[in-house]
């Protein structure tokens, strides 16, 4: 293989790695009226607010928490009465929130804010909830693609441009 050949090569399979690594780091996938955990890790202790958001939902959040207990007056209406952190006591810094009895409604992307003494509101993670019909459940739903498979089909077209291109330089060198 040329030395052309062998970086193009590289350079298509990085671009490729590229794509499916920078696809969202956590994707949830959940079925309606189950129970998630969505999981949230701060650095330390010193955690004096815990506030979960979805960006489509304006001022107000998913789940605030703060002065040891929970803030019910800055929470949308949809989440009242079903979530709650999975430890209020937030040992070894867990902020992770529980979602009870999911609807397609939840669908979004969540994110984990972290204030500790002293310091200011901090963004830990992101994670996408998909709830989706168990298959077969529904017809209207064909159209519906999870992004594991179409980050599935961008990687695997890739690689078939990279495995065409190598093909069409070894001919011409062979010519």
């Amino acid at each position: 293989m040329s030395a052309v050949t062998a970086s193009l090569c590289s350079t298509l399979l990085f671009v490729g790695l590229f794509v499916f690594v920078s696809a969202d780091p956590e994707t949830i996938t959940a079925e309606p009226g189950q129970n998630v955990t969505l999981t949230c890790q701060a650095p330390n202790n010193n955690i004096t607010v815990v506030k979960w958001s979805r960006a489509d939902l304006g001022e107000q959040c998913v789940l605030l928490y703060r002065d040891e207990q929970l803030d019910p007056e800055h929470q949308h209406p949809s989440f009242k009465n079903r979530v709650d952190l999975q430890d209020r006591e937030m040992k070894n810094g867990n902020v992770s929130l529980i979602l009870n009895n999911v609807t397609t409604a939840d669908n979004g992307t969540y994110e984990c804010h972290v204030q500790k003494y002293g310091d200011s509101l901090k963004l830990i993670s992101n994670i996408t909830l998909s709830v989706v019909d168990p298959p077969g459940q529904t017809a209207g739903d064909t159209g519906k693609k999870s992004g594991g498979l179409i980050v599935g089909l961008i990687v695997f077209v890739f690689v078939v441009i990279a495995v065409v291109i190598v093909v069409v330089v070894n001919c011409r060198e062979r010519k």
